[in-house]
């Protein structure tokens, strides 16, 4: 039986990468694409998710959810990575829809429609699972299973010293998730940053004259770009991409099972994540946080996923 995901994304770069492997992922039914803001205004967001799907192309197309526009929870200044409209150099056209449902309501329909079926991977902030949450509580029992791409737990932060993106851009909606009675897995920064994706990738991924590789090249080369010219480095991180990987290939990460909180408040630590690694713990355990990864494994299979969904495109 194929396992049903819903796919909640800030579309970025790493994001459209992450999408592309799992629409064409002969292990996943993507049942549903929801947008967030994040990497990109909500509105932005709506935009690029639309402009993916339509761009992909999958055989079976998922409801979208569109990105809600009441809270601004995104930080303009990482667009330094992913440029203005977050996908690099790239503008895609779409087809304006009318109807587009919020994402939260979708979350909710596909969840009710198949309990304890349904895995959501959260590549961006929680910020439409928690709202799918406090619109319908019961919800959180009916969900199989929750994958969340971001916060730290050993290392540093990204957008601070103990801060990572996605935590920072609506810590009070992660918090909400990391409470809740949902089954959780964590991909921390911790996980991506054993796997550097070095400038070599742009030759093992499809060619350019293909229909993934006219997507993929122009983007990557763009992140490669930022983050030799940002923060000096030859590689890059793709985070997204490797939560993707830890729901299709699980036996690839080692978890452990611990307890872990969202910071909310403080001027340096809003949105950190936060284990009890006491002698004597004091908190429940609630969450699987992934701390090792095998990266050459874990790179064939980004490799050869990539190359499988470019023949389905084909």
């Amino acid at each position: 039986m194929l396992r049903k995901v819903i796919l909640d994304l800030d579309p970025g770069i790493a994001d459209a990468v992450a999408l592309a492997m799992a629409l064409y992922e002969p292990r996943l039914e993507v049942v549903a694409v929801t947008a967030c803001a994040g990497n990109v205004s909500p509105e932005q967001a709506t935009r690029n998710l639309q402009g993916l799907i339509e761009y992909l192309d999958p055989p079976r197309w998922p409801r979208l959810g569109a990105a809600p526009t009441g809270e601004e929870n995104w930080l303009p200044d990482h667009q330094e990575l992913y440029g203005p409209r977050g996908l690099g150099p790239l503008n895609l056209p779409v087809a304006e829809l009318h109807h587009l449902h919020p994402a939260d309501k979708v979350i909710i329909d596909e969840v009710r429609a198949a309990p304890d079926q349904v895995t959501i991977l959260c590549l961006g902030p929680a910020t439409n699972l928690a709202a799918a949450m406090q619109r319908d509580p019961a919800v959180a029992g009916l969900i199989g299973r929750v994958v969340l791409c971001g916060g730290t737990y050993a290392d540093p932060g990204d957008v601070g010293p103990v801060v990572e993106f996605n935590m920072l851009c609506d810590p009070l909606a992660a918090q909400r998730v990391f409470h809740s009675r949902t089954t959780k897995t964590l991909v921390p920064l911790d996980a991506a940053r054993q796997l550097e994706f070095g400038i070599e990738l742009l030759q093992l991924i499809p060619q350019e004259q293909t229909r993934l590789g006219r997507l993929l090249h122009p983007m990557l080369g763009y992140l490669f770009r930022a983050y030799r010219e940002r923060q000096g480095m030859e590689g890059v991180f793709l985070p997204e991409v490797i939560a993707l990987t830890q729901l299709v290939r699980p036996e690839l990460f080692q978890t452990t099972f611990v307890a872990g909180d969202v910071e909310t408040s403080g001027e340096l630590t809003q949105g950190a994540t936060v284990f009890d690694r006491r002698v004597r713990p004091q908190w429940k355990p609630n969450i699987d946080v992934v701390t090792r990864i095998e990266p050459q494994q874990v790179m064939r299979y980004v490799i050869d996923a990539l190359h499988q969904a470019a023949r389905r495109m084909a």
